[in-house]
């Protein structure tokens, strides 16, 4: 019997992607991001979540598409997400977020290894899901160690 594991299915710039669902606290609407300081534009800003601040990235720009302005589909998905630097919680900007899907985890594909440099460290695999491609997010990959420090840190600081 094959071992199926729930996802959570979103878009970014037209590509499907998914993210383990046991790690999504809330999907919410987007919402005014306070600007932190000098950091990365990747890293638009804090959004209180039940009083907690939480630190938000844009999806987007850390996969290296183009920014576009936010419509009605967009949404911010709270993550509870273990690292290097202990479990952090932060929101991923998404164009738009579809379902919680079943993907059999020994069905994923491994990220195609085709000779040029990108980060294969960043795709747990790749799925299938009614007969589009599905890239699995690993995402606690996705953050180097210091930006995962620097997103506890903010975090901390907004608490």
């Amino acid at each position: 019997m094959t071992e199926a594991r729930q996802f959570v299915t979103l878009a970014i710039a037209g590509e499907l992607l998914a993210v383990p669902v046991d790690q999504v606290r809330e999907i919410l609407q987007v919402q005014p991001v306070s600007r932190l300081p000098h950091a990365p534009a990747h890293l638009l800003g804090m959004i209180d979540v039940r009083g907690q601040g939480v630190p938000v990235i844009d999806l987007r720009l850390k996969l290296g598409f183009q920014q576009v302005e936010d419509d009605e589909n967009t949404r911010v998905i709270v993550l509870n997400v273990p690292t290097a630097a202990g479990a952090t919680t932060f929101g991923l900007k998404t164009d738009r977020v579809f379902e919680v899907t079943a993907l059999d985890e020994t069905g994923l594909e491994p990220p195609p290894e085709i000779g040029v440099k990108w980060h294969l460290d960043l795709i747990v695999g790749i799925g299938r899901r009614n007969g589009a491609f599905v890239t699995v997010l690993n995402l606690e990959h996705l953050f180097s160690s210091s930006e995962a420090t620097a997103l506890s840190i903010a975090a901390n600081q907004a608490a």
